[in-house]
């Protein structure tokens, strides 16, 4: 072999014949000294990362650095590589894509485009022994998360890779809009999101707590949205919308997102808002007659159908139950 010689014995497909590591290349009869003088200077190929080679010589697109990414940080430790041959699996180990260029990668419009971006984070188990170099940021979990697939790469899940992209962001304009169209989008729900900034320790910083604001109050908004267009596809009959039940003179009993009145039907989205007497407004509703049917977002938005089943079965029971007592109903 020359240094002019393609490798075309076996051939791969798009960016995965471009780019290849030096275990893959030492599978294919290609040593490392081989594969160094392809990459001298006037040589058809170069070297991306340690261990990892672009096959031209032209800077390599956006696909091709997060492949070359992934390559790097999921190759096999020092030490197995020096026992022998790389065993069958996952070329990738146990590395996936997160941060900006994952979110890139999910379709965010907020983010960046790869090719634009001056690094690739890497998500790897806290226990891999490797630096960042180049272009890879090496990003390390105690326990990784199960990862996403877009165009043939692993992907750290959208709360987790957000999570990692406001960990390297100040500005605050940014964090809004990523945090915004991660649920505007139906990437994921406000509250994933917020465990994940709440486990990375970023709900300390101002403008990330500022950006979480809006974000809830953006999932709050796209259920609401979701539970209209429930009603509507699905053909209940129409509520009355955003209330308060109260006790006639009394105390308010707390506030619903939908109430039927003839069959004493009320829904909630997601966990009640905190306020004192917080779940006893629900029972006390309940002991009055007033069946409450809770409803998450993430229900909504993946299984509207069958909340609306559930709903419609809600409203026939009505009919066997004992005519629930009277209450307040007032606008929000």
């Amino acid at each position: 072999m020359n240094r002019n010689t393609p490798l075309t014995a076996h051939p791969l497909h798009g960016v995965r014949h471009r780019v290849w590591s030096a275990q893959q290349l030492r599978a294919e009869g290609v040593s490392a000294a081989q594969a160094a003088s392809q990459c001298l200077p006037g040589g058809p190929w170069q070297q991306l990362l340690p261990g990892v080679f672009l096959l031209h010589p032209g800077p390599p697109t956006d696909q091709e650095r997060v492949h070359g990414a992934l390559l790097y940080a999921g190759r096999p430790p020092a030490s197995a590589r020096r026992a022998g041959p790389a065993p069958a699996g996952p070329e990738y180990g146990e590395a996936m894509v997160t941060g900006l260029a994952a979110l890139a990668l999910y379709g965010f419009e907020a983010a960046p485009p790869v090719v634009a971006l001056h690094r690739v984070d890497v998500l790897v188990p806290r226990t891999r022994r490797l630096r960042s170099t180049r272009f890879v940021q090496v990003v390390r979990a105690a326990v990784p998360p199960r990862p996403q697939t877009r165009l043939g790469m692993p992907l750290a899940p959208v709360e987790r890779a957000l999570a990692d992209a406001v960990a390297s962001l100040t500005d605050a304009p940014t964090v809004r809009r990523l945090l915004t169209e991660a649920v505007r989008a139906g990437y994921c729900e406000p509250a994933a999101v917020v465990r994940e900034l709440s486990a990375a320790k970023l709900l300390g910083r101002a403008h990330v707590v500022d950006a979480v604001e809006e974000l809830l109050a953006e999932g709050r908004a796209v259920a609401e949205d979701r539970l209209y267009e429930m009603v509507r596809r699905h053909g209940l009959p129409e509520p009355l919308w955003n209330v308060d039940l109260c006790l006639p003179g009394g105390a308010c009993l707390g506030a619903v997102d939908a109430y039927w009145p003839e069959q004493a039907l009320a829904v909630e989205i997601g966990a009640p808002a905190p306020r004192e007497g917080g779940t006893a407004d629900r029972e006390h509703l309940e002991r009055l007659g007033v069946t409450v049917v809770r409803i998450t977002p993430g229900r909504l938005r993946e299984a509207m159908a069958q909340q609306a089943v559930v709903v419609r079965t809600a409203m026939a029971a009505a009919e066997d139950r004992e005519p629930a007592a009277y209450v307040v109903v007032l606008p929000r």
